[in-house]
């Protein structure tokens, strides 16, 4: 199954980018400055407060917090 590979969180930046019309860094700024949180705390807050989708919030969350 060579379809069932597993993306790293970075992959999905170039689409965050062009969905939600901002650069990354402006994400990982806001990300950061509502740290300390729990993942899913962080997951929540972009999902209910700028409209994305559950991978794409899940993918800025952990590429954040995998930079200690």
């Amino acid at each position: 199954m060579a379809d069932d590979k597993v993306k790293s969180p970075a992959s999905y930046f170039p689409s965050i980018e062009k969905t939600y019309g901002k650069p990354i860094a402006e994400w990982l700024i806001l990300i950061r400055a509502r740290q300390p949180a729990k993942h899913m705390e962080l997951v929540k807050f972009l999902k209910d407060e700028h409209g994305m989708g559950h991978g794409h919030a899940n993918a800025l969350v952990a590429a954040t917090l995998a930079e200690g």
